[in-house]
């Protein structure tokens, strides 16, 4: 038995060893170059998470501001109407300002939706209690708001709700 003799079989044993370990090295490789471009266009799981979130919170803030669920949370017994008017926009608006921070998260086009959502229901809310008299009650204002409500397509949360759980499942895919 020769030694240095090298037989076929050896030449392909080793030729399938090293493209074994070449092939393991390129698979590591565009491992780590996947993650490198998922990073830098900011695509990763945090960053999924956060936007989620941001999504979560103004699903939250379109739900609460939305005209007919603003007055179920309204107390109303011995209230003016003029005190009624206050509180509801300032509730709309300190709501949309807790969640301010969540536009870094989402599309300018969906924060522009909530942005409106904001500004039609403080307006109808101004509107409809600009109609009532001076000694109108809470509840007079109430009934108003839910009489406009029922129109057709008359709460705007309800569409921005859409475009919200849209953008959501986009980013879940």
């Amino acid at each position: 038995m020769n030694l240095l003799q090298i037989t076929l079989a050896d030449v392909q044993g080793a030729i399938a060893f090293i493209s074994a370990i070449a092939f393991v090295w390129l698979l590591i490789e565009f491992k780590g170059m996947k993650e490198a471009i998922r990073e830098r266009t900011g695509i990763n799981n945090e960053t999924i998470k956060l936007k989620l979130q941001a999504y979560e919170r103004l699903t939250v803030f379109a739900e609460r501001a939305g005209l007919k669920n603003l007055v179920s949370r309204m107390p109303v017994a011995g209230e003016s109407a003029a005190s009624l008017h206050a509180k509801m926009t300032d509730e709309i608006k300190s709501e949309y300002d807790y969640n301010i921070s969540q536009q870094i998260y989402i599309l300018p086009e969906v924060w522009d939706a909530v942005t409106k959502l904001k500004d039609q229901n403080i307006y109808i809310i101004n509107q409809l209690a600009a109609g009532l008299p001076p000694t109108a009650t809470g509840l007079d204002l109430s009934k108003r708001i839910l009489e406009y409500s029922m129109n057709k397509d008359a709460e705007l949360n309800t569409i921005v709700l859409d475009a919200l759980q849209f953008e959501a499942k986009k980013l879940m895919q």
